[in-house]
C-alpha cells in the first residue's frame, strides 16, 4: 500500500500536518517525533500531536537532516513542548550553526509559506508567519548507534551519505519501521520515483541496495507518501532503476549540450518538474538541488572519460 494522507498508519505511527512535508509521531510509553517539516506548519503539527497524546508530550525529536523542509518547526516544538530533546547527526549540529546555512533556511522557509496557503483545505489562519528560528541539537547521534527508546523499542542509527552529508536514517526493528527521508528517493504526485542524491550518487545507490534488504513493513519517505507491506520491495526496485535512468539522461544531455550544465538542468526540469502538477518542491529549492546533481554527475562522467583518455569537457 502507498499511503498518501495523514493520520494513523499502524504500529503506533501517525503522519502529522501535511503529507507534502510531514512530521511523524510514534506513540509509545516514550512518544517521539521524526522530522519537523516546514516552520509555517508548526501549529498544525502541534494540533495533530495533542489529538493523539492529549496531556502527554513527545520526549525526543529525531531529525534526519537540517534542510528547511525537515527541520523547520524544530524551534516551535521546543517552545510548545519545553522538555523535548532534539537528536541529529554531528554534521547537522555543525551545519545548523553556520550563518550561510541559516540564511538559506530562513529564505526558503519564508518563500514556501505562500505556496502552503494556496493548498486546498489549508486553514491559513493556523499557519505561522514568523521567520524560521535556529535551535540547538541536544543529542548527537552516530552511525551504527542503537538508541534504546523503551525496554522493547530500539532506534538504530544509520548515516546515509548519498542525499546530504548530515543525513541519518532511523530503523525500528521491533516495529519494522524505517524513517529514510530522501536518501532512497521520493514518490511524486504522478507516481514517479524522484531521484534525490545531492552528495554522492554511488553512495545513494548503495543505500537503496542496503535498505532493500531490511525487514520493513512501513517505509517513511521524506515527502508525500508512506509505503507499506508488499509495496516496499517494489519501491526500492523502482528507485534504483529511476536513479540509474536519471544518470543516463544527464550524461546523454551533457554530451548533446557540450557539457553545458545550465542547459542540461533546463532539459531535466522540463521533463520532471514542469510536468508534475504538485504539490511539489519550490522551484527555487528544486533548481538548487538539480544543479548540484547535474554538476556532481558531470564531474563523475568527466573523471570516467578522462580515465579512458577520451576527455571532451
Amino acid at each position: 500500500m502507498v499511503f498518501g494522507g495523514k493520520g494513523y498508519v499502524g504500529k503506533g505511527l501517525y503522519i502529522l500536518g501535511l503529507p507534502w512535508t510531514p512530521s511523524y509521531l510514534l506513540d509509545c510509553s516514550r512518544p517521539v517525533l521524526f522530522e519537523a517539516g516546514f516552520s509555517c506548519l508548526g501549529r498544525l503539527y502541534e494540533e495533530d500531536i495533542r489529538k493523539v497524546l492529549n496531556s502527554r508530550q513527545p520526549e525526543i525529536l529525531f531529525l534526519t537532516h537540517v534542510h528547511y523542509d525537515h527541520c523547520g518547526a524544530t524551534a516551535y516544538f521546543k517552545k510548545v513542548f519545553p522538555d523535548i530533546k532534539v537528536a541529529a547527526s554531528s554534521k547537522a549540529a555543525e551545519i545548523i550553526k553556520r550563518p550561510n546555512a541559516l540564511k538559506l533556511i530562513k529564505e526558503l522557509s519564508t518563500n514556501v509559506t505562500s505556496r502552503v496557503t494556496a493548498i486546498k483545505n489549508i486553514d491559513a489562519t493556523k499557519l505561522l508567519y514568523e521567520p524560521f528560528e535556529p535551535f540547538e541539537i541536544d543529542i548527537v547521534l552516530e552511525n551504527g548507534e542503537t538508541f534504546q527508546l523503551t525496554e522493547d523499542i530500539n532506534v538504530k542509527i544509520f548515516v546515509t551519505a548519498g542525499h546530504t552529508r548530515d543525513n541519518l536514517a532511523y530503523y525500528i526493528p521491533e516495529k519494522k519501521i524505517l524513517f529514510v527521508t530522501e536518501s532512497v528517493g521520493n514518490i511524486d504526485r504522478v507516481g514517479r520515483v524522484i531521484t534525490e542524491f545531492l552528495v554522492d550518487y554511488d553512495a545513494y545507490i548503495e543505500d537503496i541496495k542496503r535498505f532493500s534488504l531490511f525487514d520493513i513493513e512501513i517505509l517513511c519517505l521524506g515527502h508525500q507518501f508512506v509505503v507499506t507491506d508488499a509495496d516496499v520491495k517494489g519501491f526500492f526496485t523502482r528507485s534504483q532503476k529511476e536513479a540509474e535512468d536519471f544518470k543516463t539522461r544527464v550524461e546523454r544531455y551533457l554530451i548533446e549540450e557540450g557539457g553545458d550544465i545550465d542547459k542540461v538542468v533546463r532539459h531535466i526540469k522540463a521533463e520532471d518538474y514542469d510536468t508534475n502538477p504538485g504539490p511539489k518542491q519550490m522551484e527555487q529549492a528544486y533548481l538548487i538541488n538539480l544543479t548540484i546533481q547535474v554538476t556532481h554527475l558531470a564531474k563523475h562522467y568527466l573523471k570516467l572519460q578522462c580515465s579512458k583518455m577520451t576527455c571532451f569537457l
